[in-house]
């Protein structure tokens, strides 16, 4: 017997979502979920209250679906929904601190730094950054937002956002530094 798979077009699926069809919300969760938790992960250390964010925010995207326009990319609106979601969750547990502003920065301190590490490693090094500094760095370098919406989202200057993905990058290029330098042999653990 062969198996058709049903809704085949993403299109459809939104539309069948929109009217509570739950074969279709279930096949649109199972596309986006695995990049979903992985977007709520750059955000939350604990897997699962990252987890939890991200069902929460698939619980916003179903009950909001009727708002997406198809003006832009299904995945890109679900993933502004998670990225939301992620920050007021860290928000809620108070769990964002910016520090002071540093006055002089460039944006040149920031080195290629030639390294071999897996994802795995480079998420746990963001990981052990300070939560403030880590959230700018996320919105910024990886998730493309521009300092004035990082400012807006958290209600700081733009200069601090600024300062925090300066000092951001110069602990990761410190930690980068440390773990080549453990993984030639030239230092001890």
């Amino acid at each position: 017997m062969k198996v058709i798979q049903f809704y085949r077009n993403e299109a459809l699926l939104i539309k069948k979502a929109t009217k509570q069809h739950r074969d279709a919300q279930h096949q649109l969760y199972e596309k986006y979920a695995p990049k979903m938790l992985s977007v709520c992960r750059r955000y939350i250390s604990d897997i699962h209250f990252a987890e939890e964010v991200m069902l929460n925010g698939f619980l916003k995207v179903f009950l909001n679906l009727k708002n997406f326009k198809s003006e832009g990319s299904f995945e890109g609106w679900v993933r502004k929904i998670m990225v939301n979601e992620s920050i007021s969750f860290l928000r809620k547990e108070k769990q964002i601190l910016f520090t002071e502003e540093v006055k002089s920065y460039t944006e040149e301190s920031w080195n290629n730094v030639n390294t071999e590490l897996e994802v795995e490693q480079i998420q746990e090094l963001i990981d052990s950054l300070p939560e403030g500094y880590r959230m700018v760095f996320v919105l910024y370098a990886v998730e493309g937002y521009k300092h004035n919406e990082i400012a807006k989202m958290f209600g700081i200057s733009e200069s601090t956002s600024k300062s925090q993905l300066f000092k951001a990058r110069k602990m990761l290029q410190q930690k980068l530094n440390q773990q080549n330098r453990i993984n030639n042999g030239a230092i001890e653990i």
